[in-house]
């Protein structure tokens, strides 16, 4: 039996991966720096869907794998003085972005992930990893529960599937916040320009945000262009944006849809559901790529004193899991 698909280890620009391929698509995975999707490919047409690192610079993107491909936030985004307190207990995180006094972002996507699995079967090319927290591991000194993350990517005809879970392997019950820096070339076709492209997403609400980039617990009223990201859309460097939202799904879906007219072709990321929030950056506008971050929990969420189900914050009981799967893929424009 032949299958039109390939999973293989082969290096990144000098970096361990996972390559998968399918009919025209491919992607590659980094198990060592964060289990991060540094590329998902079109070779047919010549599209680069993500960001991805030149090769002069693999060492910066390393030391900060931020604003590349798909890291893996966890817990996500700012946490005011690096403190919050959880069921009872106080956690510490250390201050790693000094001009707000804040931690940012969390401890996945620097780390070192095990690829537990990969292969092709009659449907689809797909990578497991893992990254399991005992108290043996570095994480635990500011994580202090027994967990694993796991994600599988898999490419078929569709494109691209993420699965994402946490699994509460110890004895307490832990706070579960996730997102995805997701940086999404615009444009992603070699012949277009940032002109071309623009962007609708199911925001909701505008949190307001202090000087520290924490949320005040209000609103924004939604401008003219934010309304349009609701609707018909907005060139995607429109204006600046580091940008908090709520997500309000449409349509039974929780998705952004990057739109290139020269090409008329729309790319669909499908978060699902279960992610409350968006974050939105687009690098102070600079025209090449942006990131629509989806995210489970508010900014800062252990620190606001609002509804859990409202802000996303997530309490994991021993032995429970936590799981969410979201997808790309390409469609004619409409």
């Amino acid at each position: 039996m032949t299958t039109q698909g390939k999973a293989f280890e082969q290096v990144y620009k000098g970096e361990p991966a996972v390559w998968l391929q399918w009919g025209s698509y491919e992607a590659a995975v980094l198990p060592e720096v964060g289990a991060n999707l540094i590329a998902f490919r079109d070779t047919s047409k010549g599209y680069h869907i993500l960001r991805e690192p030149a090769e002069q610079e693999m060492e910066a993107f390393k030391a900060n794998p931020g604003i590349h491909g798909i890291p893996v936030l966890f817990p996500p985004n700012r946490y005011e003085d690096g403190r919050f307190e959880f069921n009872g207990r106080t956690y510490n995180f250390p201050i790693n972005e000094p001009k707000t006094g804040n931690h940012l972002h969390g401890f996945a996507h620097t780390a070192i992930w095990n690829v537990e699995d990969y292969g092709v079967n009659k449907t689809e090319s797909y990578v497991t990893l893992a990254l399991s927290v005992d108290e043996k591991h570095p994480i635990f000194e500011f994580l202090p529960h027994v967990f694993t993350l796991r994600l599988r990517y898999a490419l078929n005809d569709t494109g691209l599937l993420q699965h994402i879970s946490v699994h509460n392997e110890g004895q307490d019950a832990m706070p579960c916040m996730v997102a995805f820096h997701t940086a999404v070339n615009a444009p992603f076709a070699p012949n277009s320009t940032p002109e071309d492209c623009s962007f609708t997403m199911t925001i909701g609400n505008r949190w307001e945000m202090s000087e520290r980039m924490l949320p005040t617990s209000k609103f924004l009223p939604l401008s003219d262009g934010e309304k349009a990201i609701q609707s018909t859309g907005v060139p995607t460097y429109w204006e600046a944006m580091d940008n908090h939202y709520t997500a309000e799904p449409r349509n039974g879906r929780n998705q952004m849809v990057l739109t290139d007219s020269r090409e008329q072709v729309s790319l669909v990321y499908d978060v699902g559901t279960a992610f409350k929030q968006w974050m939105v950056w687009n690098n102070n506008a600079t025209k090449g790529f942006f990131c629509p971050e989806p995210q489970l929990n508010l900014v800062n969420a252990p620190n606001v004193d609002l509804p859990a189900d409202e802000i996303g914050l997530v309490s994991l009981e021993p032995g429970g899991i936590w799981e969410n799967s979201s997808r790309f893929y390409l469609r004619a424009a409409k």
